[in-house]
């Protein structure tokens, strides 16, 4: 065999070899979603990730939690996210209507409730939200960007309440700090959400509050439309709807929107 022919032989091998490399490292890449979902959505989208990834071992899911206004604000002004989970209709219907979110790719999948907890021991005798009085202090999510703490707001005010507590009231970035701050004994009382008070052994709900109280607690769940895997969010979205996530949200204390 010719020098020019072992050379032109050896060059192909090493453009097999390369090729084949090449494709070994694109199999073996994974495409990581961006999800921003409220703060009470935590425990059960860590079981519903843990589900996903074994299913689709190629998509990584990186969450983004916190208060539902403050995400909507971050996915308004550009934010990379691919799927927004919220805890309020309002946040959410603010980007459908911005044109971030098409009504096609969205849903409404759960409900919860409103509830006010005390560390558990209290010797404040709340058993109820008129009884909220008692307390010095009282934390409940910021009105503006926290919906529990909207709910909250709305609770009080239909009590005749609220301007008799507002003095006393600590406010929160999000409804898992309210819990931390019953949970320390920082303060008498906090609003959250049932189901953040189920994951709690540091608290007891005092009191549940009326459905007709507040606005209804409806966690809708849509696609950002200009996600840069819309192909890989569409399955995490169609995950969401299957019965197995919404079992994993019931778990923890939500319920199925009929």
């Amino acid at each position: 065999m010719s020098v020019g022919s072992r050379f032109i032989l050896a060059l192909i091998l090493f453009l097999l070899v390369l090729s084949g490399c090449s494709a070994k490292e694109d199999s073996n890449t994974n495409t990581e979603l961006t999800i921003s979902a409220a703060a009470s959505l935590q425990n059960a989208l860590q079981d519903i990730k843990k589900d996903f990834e074994k299913e689709h071992p190629a998509i990584k899911l990186n969450f983004n939690f916190g208060a539902s206004g403050t995400l909507q604000q971050q996915i308004s002004q550009g934010a990379p996210v691919d799927i927004f989970f919220s805890a309020a209709e309002d946040k959410f219907d603010k980007l459908v209507q911005d044109g971030l979110i098409e009504k096609k790719k969205a849903a409404d999948l759960v409900g919860n409730e409103l509830v006010a907890v005390t560390q558990k021991g209290s010797n404040k005798g709340i058993t109820s939200f008129e009884e909220l009085t008692k307390a010095e202090k009282i934390s409940v999510g910021t009105p503006e960007s926290v919906p529990a703490g909207t709910y909250a707001k709305e609770t009080l005010e239909n009590l005749q309440i609220w301007q008799d507590l507002e003095g006393k009231i600590v406010y929160a970035k999000d409804v898992r700090q309210v819990l931390t701050y019953a949970e320390t004994g920082n303060v008498d009382a906090g609003i959250v959400y049932k189901t953040d008070a189920l994951i709690s052994n540091k608290v007891e709900i005092a009191a549940t509050a009326k459905k007709n109280s507040h606005s209804p607690i409806i966690y809708p769940a849509g696609i950002i439309k200009n996600s840069s895997h819309p192909k890989e969010a569409e399955l995490f979205y169609n995950f969401l709807l299957s019965d197995k996530s919404l079992a994993a949200l019931e778990k923890y204390g939500f319920y199925k929107i009929q």
